[in-house]
């Protein structure tokens, strides 16, 4: 295939969502995988305590525990209704994420990146000897199980270098912390902000992938999960299109975003292929549900976050968003999004325009 000649449509995708539909059924999966259970970000040992307070100065979330073991050191972030976000940071050089790691503005945090996304799952066991048999690769050969559950996650995606992580639980409640873990004292709190309290659930994050690569990652991710192609909004005057998968209009909602057409230098190629060119494959965003939208950005502001862009958006569209700087310490950017009212929708066309410009400055 010629990759400068190469433009992406939905035909050959919409073909085969439902193919990937059909061959869920018929193996067994449907419905055996839930919605979003938790996120697992990976940072530099050096950078782990200013990760999780940085997490604790601009979202909603708090701290639930915090543990380590001969592989990692761990802290898990929670808010009601919404997957938890566990930080970790690695105690050995064996990384199975760190080649998707190497680009020109990422490669000074060599083990940074959302990692996995994790799923709940009713039998984590039928649902490896099924994938294993479609030829679905783990990273490890046996499930892991600990005091609270059984664990399993595939080797990182070619097309977005993320891991799909199945977890099925042992009792009510997310426990993560084994009884062989050391429960770890961290000296880090939670600003006593109340606008804090606006910033609720996790509603989607937002994964760069390469142009050629568009279909490839969407049809993987639905083949792994119960999540569905919704549709897909081209910007063509910056060469990006936004992609949604869903497991209903109430679930966490999956995005991938990719070029019309593939990266050919820096002048030409438009913000999305540019991020990736610089940072490789990777998440880009975590967007955040967000009541009282307006006093809740200028205070973020007061209290020293950085934007992208102001808000975008108005209550006659519907919705309201903007983008925080990327951070230093775990390369994403924070999303705030508030949908007004009566909106039945999930974007708009003018203000996924405004945002994917705004990116053209990472």
């Amino acid at each position: 295939m010629d990759k400068i000649l190469f433009k992406n449509n939905d035909e050959f995708l919409l073909n085969s969502v439902k193919e990937v539909v059909d061959e869920r059924k018929k193996a067994g999966l449907e419905n055996l995988i839930g919605g979003l259970e938790s996120i697992i970000i990976n940072v530099e040992p050096e950078k782990f305590e200013a990760s999780i307070q940085e997490l604790l100065n601009y979202t909603g979330y708090g701290l639930k525990e915090s543990y380590e073991n001969d592989l990692y050191q761990t802290t898990v972030l929670g808010l009601d209704e919404s997957a938890d976000i566990l930080v970790r940071a690695r105690k050995s050089e064996d990384n199975p994420f760190r080649e998707f790691n190497i680009a020109p503005k990422s490669r000074s945090l060599p083990n940074t990146r959302l990692e996995t996304f994790v799923f709940r799952c009713d039998d984590v066991k039928k649902y490896y000897d099924i994938q294993s048999k479609r030829g679905v690769e783990f990273l490890s050969n046996e499930i892991n199980e600990t005091s609270n559950y059984y664990f399993i996650q595939t080797k990182p995606s070619k097309f977005t270098g993320i891991s799909i992580g199945l977890v099925q639980w042992k009792k009510d409640g997310r426990i993560y912390k084994d009884t062989d873990d050391e429960k770890m004292e961290l000296n880090l709190l939670k600003p006593a902000h109340d606008y804090l309290e606006n910033i609720k659930k996790l509603d989607h994050t937002a994964t760069r992938v390469k142009a050629t690569d568009r279909d490839a990652a969407i049809l993987e991710f639905m083949n792994l999960t119960n999540y569905n192609f919704e549709f897909a909004i081209y910007v063509k005057s910056f060469n990006s299109i936004t992609n949604v998968a869903r497991l209903s209009d109430k679930d966490f909602a999956m995005v991938f975003t990719s070029g019309i057409s593939p990266y050919k230098n820096e002048e030409e190629s438009g913000p999305t292929e540019k991020f990736i060119h610089n940072y490789n494959t990777r998440t880009h965003h975590l967007a955040f549900v967000t009541e009282n939208i307006e006093d809740t950005f200028q205070n973020l502001k007061c209290d020293g976050m950085d934007f992208l862009v102001e808000l975008v958006g108005s209550p006659e569209e519907g919705l309201k968003q903007t983008f925080s700087e990327t951070s230093k310490h775990t390369f994403l950017v924070n999303e705030y999004i508030h949908r007004y009212g009566d909106f039945t929708g999930f974007f708009t066309r003018n203000n996924v325009t405004l945002l994917t410009e705004s990116t053209s400055k990472q």
